[in-house]
């Protein structure tokens, strides 16, 4: 779930989009700086000016990855003309989910993060913050709709596990799919209350 990647000039950005890539395609093991420096055609030199190091690019990355994972579906709820209504954020969600669309499924980097935070705290650490955060943005669509909080969790915790599911498994969910899952899930979506 990322925000699409634009064609980005500044090489700190490039840098950035290039790590993710090569993360979602080959794993964590493969994001090396000499790898991505000749895909990007830039220096070692380049990626010096803008890291402080392995460690320092892993961290931004991983900033980047968290930042980049909770501003898109923050930026879809707060589109959505009538703010509240949980049909119209869920259905615009939905549409999103598309083969060549990375902002609300990547299911390659969710995967490869995912495998990644098992062995790795630090990694573990920002997908705990990265699954919160998610989570309690879809929770706060829920509220209106639910008796309780905890009843709003368990709504928002639907469409997140469907997610998280597709995406690590062998092999992941296409998008197409996963659309027309999340089709069928709108189905069960309350009407908006008056």
């Amino acid at each position: 779930m990322v925000s699409n990647m634009v064609n980005r000039t500044d090489s700190r950005a490039r840098w950035l989009d290039a790590g993710l890539k090569v993360l979602a395609a080959e794993g964590p093991t493969a994001v090396r700086i000499d790898r991505i420096a000749a895909k990007l055609k830039l220096s070692k030199g380049s990626f010096h000016h803008h890291f402080d190091g392995a460690d320092g690019f892993k961290r931004d990355l991983l900033d980047y990855f968290e930042s980049i994972s909770v501003e898109a579906l923050e930026r879809v709820i707060g589109e959505v003309e009538a703010p509240g209504d949980i049909r119209m954020v869920l259905g615009k969600l939905t549409r999103m989910v598309a083969p060549d669309r990375h902002e609300v499924y990547w299911p390659e980097l969710e995967l490869a993060v995912r495998a990644w935070a098992t062995w790795d705290p630090d990694v573990r650490a920002v997908q705990a913050r990265i699954d919160r955060s998610r989570l309690a943005a879809l929770q706060r669509v829920w509220l209106p709709y639910s008796q309780t909080p905890e009843d709003a969790r368990t709504a928002a915790l639907l469409p997140y596990l469907v997610a998280i599911g597709a995406a690590v498994a062998v092999p992941p969910v296409g998008a197409d799919e996963l659309r027309r899952v999340y089709e069928t899930l709108l189905t069960l979506v309350p009407e908006a209350r008056d």
